[in-house]
């Protein structure tokens, strides 16, 4: 079991942080772990993007490397170069590509580059020509309209005898749009398309599925699988239960007060109590990435019916009232007993007991843009595996 308490000794300035996030690297860990045994024979990456989608690509990085992994993907060359020290003989690729100026960071760090263009690949072909062989990789677009080259395109190039000599792709992929939806018949012709792809690179490894492609089955594994927000205790498939969760995010209670019936709450005055009531304001807000479309009330999202976001305190779930602001949000404990809540406690934003999803769901997004949009006052503490 993931505890979130687990660390005897946290910091003097975790106990005191406005806003603060806990990442069990152990919980971490084992995600990767069970993608891994999901992936079957497939070689399974990890996704460390977007600073490890917000938890840390200095201390993700470590955990993944020291679990197993040897393949990496971020997205810009600057993080590659970070993660390199963490994993030291790991390859690691560029999803968004080289460009001119980048050629000496690519080779220094034995960066891989994503190449996701015919201009990229154009580019890539004269830097090899001139400097020798150095291992690159082909995205190839099957249906997305992102990234990579035509599937046309593709094919032409594998049959390219013209190619420069030191150009050596070590890993051709695509991703799929629908995954996170397996009834979708999308996800069979976009396989079906890159199966032809794949052979046509023979001898050079495939990948086409990240975490929910995972879970599609082994069709879809190729020989290397990038799971990302899996990893990070997310749903990758709606309905699915997530793996561990890995990450809990709080905020600190600043005052509790007493608010008589018929007072109003926050800006625009859009929530009116029913009741005397007792409000905790927590010190985090939409400038810590705690969404304004969580507000309880006076946005948009609200007008359809669904109910604002909770959080979690003293064993119990208590609702955000009137609209979160740039640094507060404010929690309704009028359920809680006096007794057990007072300023200076920590209430729950996400983590074990507020499922990531859950809140995202409830601000009308995912929990991705959650994860990788915490705001840079959170003090952070990693619990390491034993």
């Amino acid at each position: 079991m993931t505890d979130f308490d687990s660390d005897p000794s946290p910091s003097g300035d975790f106990d005191v942080a406005p806003v603060r996030l806990t990442v069990d690297l152990a919980a971490l860990s084992d995600n990767w772990r069970e993608m891994q045994r999901r992936s079957g024979r497939a070689r399974t990456a990890a996704v460390v993007k977007a600073d490890a989608y917000g938890l840390g690509i200095e201390d993700c990085g470590t955990a993944f490397y020291e679990a197993g992994a040897r393949d990496f993907f971020v997205a810009v060359a600057q993080e590659g170069v970070t993660l390199r020290t963490y994993a030291p003989d790991a390859r690691i690729y560029v999803l968004s590509g080289i460009w001119p100026g980048q050629e000496q960071m690519f080779f220094e760090n034995d960066l891989v580059p994503v190449l996701a263009s015919e201009e990229q690949l154009a580019f890539w072909m004269s830097v090899v020509s001139e400097h020798g062989d150095h291992p690159c990789a082909l995205q190839v677009d099957t249906g997305f309209n992102r990234l990579g080259l035509s599937f046309e395109d593709a094919l032409a190039l594998a049959g390219d005898v013209s190619r420069p000599a030191g150009f050596s792709p070590v890993l051709v992929l695509s991703h799929l749009h629908s995954g996170d939806n397996p009834a979708s018949p999308l996800n069979r012709q976009q396989l079906e398309l890159f199966q032809q792809v794949s052979a046509a690179f023979e001898g050079i490894e495939s990948s086409l599925s990240a975490s929910a492609g995972i879970f599609l089955g082994p069709e879809y594994h190729f020989d290397l699988t990038r799971p990302g927000i899996a990893l990070y205790g997310g749903e990758s498939v709606g309905g699915m239960m997530p793996l561990k969760p890995v990450v809990k995010a709080e905020a600190r209670v600043i005052q509790v007060r007493d608010a008589a019936a018929g007072g109003t709450v926050s800006y625009g005055a859009t929530h009116q109590l029913s009741r005397e009531s007792r409000l905790a304001i927590v010190s985090a807000g939409y400038a810590d990435g705690y969404l304004r479309s969580l507000s309880g009330s006076g946005v948009p999202i609200r007008t359809g019916g669904s109910s604002g976001a909770f959080g979690f305190i003293a064993g119990h779930r208590v609702p955000v009232i009137g609209r979160v602001t740039m640094d507060l949000t404010i929690f309704d404990v009028t359920d809680v007993p006096a007794s057990d809540i007072r300023t200076g406690d920590y209430i729950e934003l996400f983590g074990p007991n507020m499922p990531l999803d859950d809140v995202a769901r409830a601000a009308g997004t995912i929990g991705y843009e959650l994860l990788t949009g915490l705001g840079l006052r959170y003090e952070r503490r990693y619990i390491y595996p034993e």
